[in-house]
């Protein structure tokens, strides 16, 4: 597998991994009928943000994006998000994605990095964060709505880099 930034040629393969993961309503904070422009304006962001896809045998598997958390007085501390296509699942993309955004984050000259919104539910990715040496510093009560209808936590999730 190679992580490498992300271009405008590799937008439909990128919306072909976000579409189904938004679509299922489990662990974004997107509406689940967003459209490809939404879509495309949510993720493909122009700098200082970075976009990047994990290609496996030629095909993009993953992306994530990264960049400032907030403007201004808190433009030091970056944010990420990560998305990997379901056949992927237990082969290390989502690791190496997160490996690699770091990396990127901390070469970037950010000092340390927040996830704003980790669903409670989606235990893979909270413990994958976790093995990355990010604590959950938070959790928002009930913010977040599953498609039975029950809600959840959303995480506050930190590390510094």
């Amino acid at each position: 597998m190679h992580i490498r930034a992300a271009t405008d040629d590799d937008l439909p393969a990128v919306l072909a991994v976000l579409r189904p993961i938004f679509a299922e309503g489990r662990t974004y904070t997107v509406p689940p009928d967003a459209d490809d422009a939404w879509v495309t304006r949510m993720w493909m962001l122009p700098p200082p943000a970075r976009v990047v896809v994990a290609v496996r045998d030629g095909r993009v598997v993953g992306t994530a994006k990264t960049g400032p958390n907030q403007a201004g007085p808190g433009s030091h501390v970056a944010t990420a998000s990560f998305a990997v296509d379901a056949g992927e699942a237990g082969r290390g993309t989502g690791r190496a994605l997160g490996e690699h955004v770091l990396a990127l984050a901390r070469a970037d000259g950010y000092s340390a990095m927040q996830f704003n919104a980790v669903v409670a539910t989606n235990t893979r990715a909270v413990a994958l964060w976790h093995s990355l040496g990010f604590a959950t510093v938070g959790t928002v009560p009930d913010a977040f709505t599953l498609p039975d209808g029950t809600t959840t936590g959303l995480h506050v999730m930190h590390r510094y880099l």
